[in-house]
Order: C-alpha cells, then structure tokens, then sequence
C-alpha cells in the first residue's frame, strides 16, 4: 500500500489554517442571525432569506467552480497554495465588512446589504477553503494517517472554534469599552480582529506547508459539467452527502439557536460564554480519544456512535423546563462528546472517495469533491439558517423581551427536536456506509497497479 507518513511539523503547520477559518466559522454560526436581529435589528425573516438567497445563487457554483479551477491550476507554488496566498487578506477585510452593516436597515435595504456583504466574503474564503481542504488528499493516501492528520488539524479548528463561539461577546464587550463605542461598533472592530487573525493563520500555512504531493498527476481534463456528472456517479460520495446534508442542516440549527435557548428558555445570558466553553472544550478534549476510536471501529461506525450521544443530550434539553438549570451543563459536556465525531470523522472520510473516483476516472480530481461538499455544506447550512430564521418569526419571537410559550416552543424545537430527528437518519446511512479500512485497502492496491507500482 502506498505510504506516506507525514512529520509532526508539517501537520501543526498545516493545522494552523484552520485555527483562523473556524474562528470566523464559529462565529458566524453562533452570532451572525443574532447579530442581524438583536444589534443590527433586521427582520429575522428578511436576514434568514437573504442568507439562504445567497447559499441557492452565486454559492450554488462557487464552491464547485473554485475547486474544479485548482485542480487544473499550474503554479510555481503548486494546485492549491496560491489560492492561500493571494486570497487571505481579501478575506479578512471581507469579514469585517460582514460584520458593519449600518443601523436602521429594513425591506430591501436590508436584504441586499445582507446578501452583498456575505456573498464577497463567502467568494473569498470558498477560494482559500477549496484548495486547503484538497490538500489532505495530496499529503497523504494512507487511511489511518488521514485520520491523524486530520486530528491535528481538528484541534486547530476546535481551538478556533472556541475563540469565535465562546470568546466573541466577552471581546465585543471589552472593546465597547476600551473603545468606547455603541454596541454596533464592537462588533464591527470584532470583525476586524477576527479577520486579521484568520488572515494571518491562513497565511503561515501557504508559508510553510511546502511539502511535496504524495501523487503530482497532470491537471484535470474533464470539462466541468463532466466532472461534476462523474462526481455523481460516485457511490461513496453521494451516502457521504447525504449524511452531511442532514448534519450540516442540524449543526447551525443547533449552533444558531444556542444562543436563544439559554437566553430566553433558561434565562442565563451572563452563563452564554461558560456553556458554549464547556461544549466546546469537551469536544476538543475528546478529539483524540474520537481518532483511536476511528482507528479501531471504522470512521463510519464511530461517527454514528457519536450522533447518538450527541442525541442523548439534545432529547433531555428539550425536555428542560423554563429558568435556570445546571443540567445544561451536563448536557454541554455530552454533546460535546458526541459532537467530536462530526469534527473528525467526516473530514477524514471525505479523501477515502477520491481514490474510488480515480480508480473509475483515472483523474485525481480533489478540488471537485471538496467543492461538491462545500457547496452540499454551505445550502443545507443557510438551509437550517433559514429555517431558525423563519421559525422564529412564525413562533411569534420578539427581540430583548420575554418570549410567549408558543415563542419558547419554537425555540426548543429548532434547538433540540428537530436536530435529534435529523441525525437520527444519519445512523443508518453510516451503518451502511461501503468505504471501511479494508475496502479502501483494495481500492489503493489496484490504483497501485495502474500507476506501476507502491510508492513511498
């Protein structure tokens, strides 16, 4: 089997990158509806469909049009580096805009302030996402190592994740005060810092992540609408989307409500920072234990088991009555248990397909896929985005005031029930998912052949 054992160094540099994206992630998963609704006062309504209307537009062929473009790009600096080069200081400013729209927006003004803004961010980091995602098929084809660096790279991101989830409103309010601004201007100097930091961890990562491709095949010839017909035609990567339509659609729901739930069902705002901490920490510290799971069980198997704790702690959160509760804490460190699995296992089962598509294509066509995936990622995502946005309004929700039963219903149903009942659909697909350690060792071998031989 084709070997290829990648340094420590060259996986802590690679990981660096991912500290910054998911730091903007995180926050935008966690604050960006609130942000619109509760600082900007846009009509949740209005920033949900704004938001969606970008996702089913410009973003439907973004993600799948950048990675198709790398892998046919010839560079000095390679397929994919140029892209991290050249696209992280756009990005970063990209994101302070996101985040300083003006006050008293409404009707169209609103919606297309909104849309703008997000589709010239979403432009920029799908470019820098496309290829640095690509990168961890070409460092290594070895399933378990993947799996490895794929841990490391998770640790980057949950630590991101953290500073962009949990840290964002102690920030904002530390520079409200140090900068004596309205609310609105915080946050919009939290965009900007925010911004710098990914740029920058982006840009170490371009700097030192100089490694030679594991394979280094010739550009992708196939047109687009090929490529992108072929990639359907791939049985392993359409059960692996399936599976990431139904989480990515119930990972913002939950992410996007969180906020909501403890602030007005549990009445314990001051407490919003410790629980997302708590959640988040827990998933980071379980990353590891996640990977030797992986490596023992499967990827597949141990990423339902994971859904299922994570379900575990959804169900009794529905059920938790209005005021405050320490069981909330509980169920942070559950979830966040659960939740590990869909930072490791996924990422990692995502390169497995690219061999299943060679052996049938004869093209190594890994900005295709993560394209494909992205854009799966990012519609589902404004999808359940949307669905909040919408839910709250019907739910007759009203911002900064104690909210109706049928307000606080809606809440817990788009926090915890309806998540619950989407990962359960997920267990089966994952049960019945066809790439395992064997049948990707198989796969390798005759790929090993066609290309005359192992190499190291």
């Amino acid at each position: 089997m084709i070997q290829k054992r990648i340094p420590w160094s060259v996986k802590v540099f690679f990981g660096t990158a991912d500290f910054g994206l998911a730091m903007l992630t995180a926050c935008m998963q966690f604050y960006m509806l609130f942000y619109y609704t509760d600082v900007v006062k846009i009509d949740p309504g209005i920033a949900g469909t704004a938001m969606l209307a970008g996702k089913l537009s410009w973003d439907m062929i973004n993600d799948i049009l950048c990675g198709y473009i790398s892998d046919r790009t010839r560079s000095r600096w390679g397929r994919r580096r140029p892209y991290l080069l050249f696209c992280a200081v756009p990005m970063g400013l990209s994101y302070w805009l996101l985040f300083s729209l003006p006050a008293g927006l409404a009707g169209a003004a609103a919606f297309f302030a909104v849309l703008g803004t997000f589709l010239l961010y979403d432009t920029f980091c799908t470019m820098i996402v496309m290829a640095y995602y690509s990168m961890t098929a070409e460092l290594t084809l070895d399933y378990d190592e993947r799996t490895s660096l794929t841990t490391v790279r998770m640790v980057f991101s949950a630590v991101g994740y953290i500073a962009g989830a949990a840290a964002a409103t102690l920030l904002a309010g530390i520079l409200r005060n140090a900068l004596a601004v309205t609310e609105q201007g915080a946050w919009s100097a939290l965009g900007l810092v925010f911004g710098a930091l990914a740029a920058v961890t982006v840009l170490i990562t371009a700097v030192t992540v100089r490694q030679k491709p594991v394979l280094e095949p010739e550009p992708s010839r196939l047109p687009l609408l090929s490529a992108v017909t072929g990639a359907l035609k791939n049985r392993p990567f359409m059960q692996y989307a399936a599976i990431q339509m139904l989480i990515s659609t119930t990972f913002t729901m939950v992410t996007a409500m969180l906020p909501y739930f403890v602030i007005y069902q549990l009445n314990m705002e001051k407490m919003l920072p410790v629980i997302m901490f708590l959640l988040l920490v827990t998933l980071t510290i379980f990353l590891v234990p996640c990977s030797t799971i992986a490596g023992r069980t499967g990827k597949a198997k141990t990423y339902a088991l994971g859904l299922t704790i994570a379900c575990a702690a959804m169900i009794v959160a529905f059920f938790l009555p209005g005021g405050a509760t320490g069981i909330i804490f509980v169920i942070s460190v559950v979830a966040g248990i659960g939740f590990s699995s869909q930072w490791v296992c996924p990422h990692s089962m995502m390169p497995d397909v690219i061999e299943y598509d060679e052996l049938v294509t004869g093209e190594r066509r890994e900005g295709i896929f993560y394209g494909m995936n992205a854009m799966i990622t990012k519609v589902t995502g404004a999808l359940g985005m949307a669905i909040c946005g919408w839910g709250l309004k019907l739910s007759g929700y009203v911002e900064g005031t104690a909210q109706t039963p049928k307000a606080l219903f809606g809440i817990r149903f788009m926090f915890a029930l309806l998540p619950v009942l989407l990962m359960l659909a997920c267990v089966p697909l994952l049960l019945s998912y066809p790439v395992t350690r064997e049948s990707h060792a198989a796969l390798v071998k005759e790929l090993e052949k066609r290309r005359g031989g192992p190499r190291d």
